[in-house]
């Protein structure tokens, strides 16, 4: 059954056209990644499904009936005394209206009259029925099932929503709209601010999800495990693909041969009509043979009556290339003993870390573990930890911090970039410019940039410096997947070191040669990328190589 019926849709934002004839088909149970880059208008379609926005042309089909939910990357605002639990268990205000009368009415039963108690009873049973029905009975255990999965703590539930972080309201926001079980999710980057084992465990539950889910996500590993099928929103029209996201790779590779090898082979034919008519023409001056010019005459009019074939665009590239300005020594960095407190909590105790030159190494462990704690101890030392940290000798960090700010958040691109860049302003223009910084756009204030845009801007500072060593903290936040997979072959061919920070269980494997967690207090190695950490937690095995913490042999 088709639940969500796009056709030829038509949305323009002042001079921007978003869609120009795009359509979308999702039938019950399917799941759906949608993709494209930033700005290409997946929020806008997400609103439009949902009636918050409207067409300017096409047509919008919703399954009558049919009850939708709406996860936005933008929390809704509430009173200041609404709590968590109030967010979470909106859904089921019927279901309490409900569960009061029943209150109400058993008060009743051990008041009523003989005359009124079968009226009482026949009333009470009918809202029993009722109350079932609902699920009402079930309700606790399906708010406790989605808080275990969300690891939304009981101390939570109790406090104003509007105390959270714009994480934390991510998170219950995502849990109160699968409380709710619509039979439509859409679901606008759901993944930001879950940790691994939450994005397990939730990917898990949509698999198993009875209704139809349409997902836009940064979050390639997660579209492989959830969906089904892929559309791709390219200039305002779409392109589907009967597959999840590395599905989606291959067959678009695929077309982008065939539609470029298809452009060739008009071309040559284009040219050899061309060269036919011109030879026919010759043929026809020097005979004076009006049937040559008849002939090259038929020609042209084929050639005028062809549909020409545009050139395949090839995806803009971002020139992410890391020079080193000399190597290192082989001991790049090493934590001795190490012990970090922040507070009344114990980060690290005991830990021991070893990275030599030329390793790439993820650093991971669940949110709060200590991994961005720790890498400050790297960078900044300010007494907060006890033991030992050596910095190799050679050794010049370049450094992407999570949360992204400039020494001057009231100066331009133009002029922060300046101060890192060593040639003429013209080069730096054209150099800015590669990186998607064109024009005008050079004279915004970098405290007003997007968070893709801070993290081009840091990239491009990144390069010039030339470090030996990198360490890149969430790298991957904020951009989307084309970017990330440039950053990705930039990364690949870095000769220095690199040592990060993330979530992304793709960008892990892509780049990871070994990836330290961080368990009970302790840096745990494990040889290889996130799918050889995945297996060898589920084996519960030491790693083959008893290395314990990443300590010297």
């Amino acid at each position: 059954m088709i639940e969500i019926s796009v056709n030829n849709a038509q949305k323009t934002f002042g001079f921007k056209k978003v869609f120009d004839g795009f359509n979308l088909e999702a039938t019950t149970g399917e799941r759906i990644a949608l993709i494209g880059p930033n700005g290409c208008g997946k929020t806008t379609l997400f609103k439009i499904i949902s009636g918050e926005v409207t067409l300017d042309k096409g047509i919008v089909s919703i399954r009558r009936n049919a009850t939708i939910g709406l996860l936005s990357q933008i929390p809704p605002k509430v009173s200041d005394n609404v709590t968590v639990k109030d967010i979470l268990t909106k859904s089921f205000e019927e279901i309490f209206k409900l569960e009061r009368q029943l209150r109400e009415y058993e008060e009743k039963l051990s008041t009523a009259s003989p005359e009124e108690l079968n009226s009482v009873i026949e009333t009470y049973s009918k809202l029993q029925e009722r109350f079932m029905d609902m699920g009402g009975y079930e309700v606790d255990e399906k708010v406790s099932k989605i808080c275990n999965g969300f690891k939304i703590s009981d101390d939570m539930l109790d406090r104003s929503f509007n105390t959270l972080s714009g994480g934390e309201k991510t998170i219950i926001n995502l849990a109160s709209l699968i409380i709710s079980n619509p039979e439509i999710l859409l679901l606008d980057e759901p993944t930001n601010h879950l940790d691994i084992d939450t994005l397990e465990w939730f990917e898990q539950f949509l698999t198993n999800y009875k209704g139809t889910i349409i997902i836009s996500s940064h979050d390639r590993y997660f579209l492989d495990k959830v969906a089904a099928k892929t559309v791709l929103i390219d200039k305002g029209k779409d392109e589907v693909y009967h597959g999840n996201y590395s599905y989606y790779l291959e067959e678009s590779e695929r077309r982008a041969l065939a539609e470029f090898d298809e452009y060739k082979n008009q071309q040559k034919q284009i040219e050899a009509m061309k060269a036919a008519v011109k030879k026919l023409k010759e043929w026809g001056e020097r005979g004076d043979n009006p049937r040559f010019f008849r002939r090259a005459a038929c020609i042209e009019r084929k050639l005028e009556k062809m549909e020409l074939l545009d050139r395949p665009e090839s995806k803009k590239q971002l020139p992410l290339g890391f020079e080193i300005n000399g190597r290192s020594g082989k001991d790049v960095l090493v934590a001795d003993d190490l012990g970090i407190i922040v507070g009344d909590k114990v980060i690290l105790d005991g830990a021991d870390l070893y990275l030599k030159y030329g390793e790439k190494v993820c650093l991971m462990g669940k949110n709060g573990s200590g991994k961005s704690t720790f890498v400050k101890a790297v960078l900044y030392g300010n007494n907060i930890y006890q033991g030992e940290i050596k910095i190799g000798s050679n050794v010049s960090i370049g450094y992407i911090p999570q949360e992204i700010r400039f020494e001057d958040e009231n100066a331009t691109i133009l002029d922060t970039a300046r101060k890192f860049y060593d040639g003429t302003e013209t080069h730096l223009r054209a150099s800015l410019a590669k990186f998607l910084f064109y024009g005008e756009n050079v004279f915004k204030r970098v405290g007003k940039l997007s968070g893709g845009e801070k993290v081009r801007l840091k990239l491009f500072e990144l390069i010039q410096k030339k470090a030996n060593l990198l360490i890149l903290d969430e790298p991957t936040n904020h951009i989307d997947i084309d970017t990330k997979e440039m950053l990705e072959e930039a990364l690949s061919e870095y000769q220095g070191t690199l040592f990060f920070i993330s979530h992304d269980r793709y960008f892990i494997n892509r780049l990871a040669e070994r990836v330290v967690n961080i368990e009970d207090e302790k840096f745990q190695q494990y040889l290889g990328n996130y799918d050889y950490f995945k297996e060898q937690k589920t084996k519960k095995l030491v790693p083959s190589e008893n290395i314990s913490h990443g300590r010297r042999k």
